[in-house]
């Protein structure tokens, strides 16, 4: 729930069974989001421009765009959260999915108040950093990375990279305790939160995508360490 005299969160819930859209959007409209929904992909697309929500529900069997189309273009202009939805079984489209810079996934079915708990979860992870001044000790360099934790960028050498909040704040959590092993459920619980609740797994492709981004080779990585039987711990660059 927003607090009194703040702006109500947009959330755009995107899904082609108009029903199932609508009482989402009811849930959510109870929790004091502000909802608006599309039923196809271009819709969506057009819909997630015009209204720059800052968490959009999306599932990825849509007619005229595929969900994973419209999450990878979403991806080319917008930094909020997306929620995918799946079938259950479906574990090809969910890695699909949050390889193309989805953020967390639900499987269906799920209860509604499941959802809403999952998207009041994201909100806490702020969307934007606060305008100030970076402070020195938020600088962090390893080799040819240089990650700004205030300003939340991320340069090689000098060239910037685009990550993902999600792939942005795993690496904000590895980098702050450079020398700390972390395992699969410690970076849940300081990225997502301590009551999210799924596959363990996720963090891989989250990682995967951000050594993809990084450049850095996993059999001989320079930033991000695999620990076998442990996590993961940054490297030294």
């Amino acid at each position: 729930m927003n607090s009194e005299g703040a702006q109500p969160t947009k959330v755009l819930v995107v899904d082609d069974e108009r029903a199932l859209a609508a009482v989402i959007a009811s849930y959510l409209t109870r929790a004091g989001h502000q909802v608006s929904q599309a039923h196809t992909g271009p819709e969506a697309l057009d819909q997630a421009r015009a209204e720059d929500p800052d968490v959009i529900v999306l599932d990825l069997g849509l007619p005229g765009l595929d969900g994973i189309e419209v999450c990878r273009q979403i991806r080319t202009f917008s930094d909020c959260y997306i929620l995918i939805l799946t079938a259950r079984g479906d574990e090809v489209d969910r890695l699909i999915g949050l390889s193309v810079g989805a953020d967390d996934y639900l499987t269906k079915p799920f209860s509604n108040r499941e959802l809403v708990a999952r998207v009041q979860t994201v909100l806490r992870r702020p969307r934007r950093p606060p305008a100030a001044a970076p402070a020195v000790e938020d600088q962090r360099v390893f080799g040819d990375l240089r990650i700004d934790a205030a300003g939340h960028e991320v340069w090689i050498g000098d060239h910037p990279v685009a990550l993902t909040r999600t792939e942005f704040d795993i690496l904000d959590v590895l980098s702050a305790q450079p020398r700390l092993a972390l395992s699969r459920r410690q970076l849940i619980d300081a990225v997502w939160d301590t009551a999210w609740v799924g596959d363990e797994h996720v963090v891989d492709v989250h990682v995967a995508n951000l050594r993809k981004k990084l450049d850095d080779d996993p059999t001989e990585p320079r930033y991000i360490t695999t620990i076998r039987g442990v996590g993961y711990r940054m490297g030294r660059g």
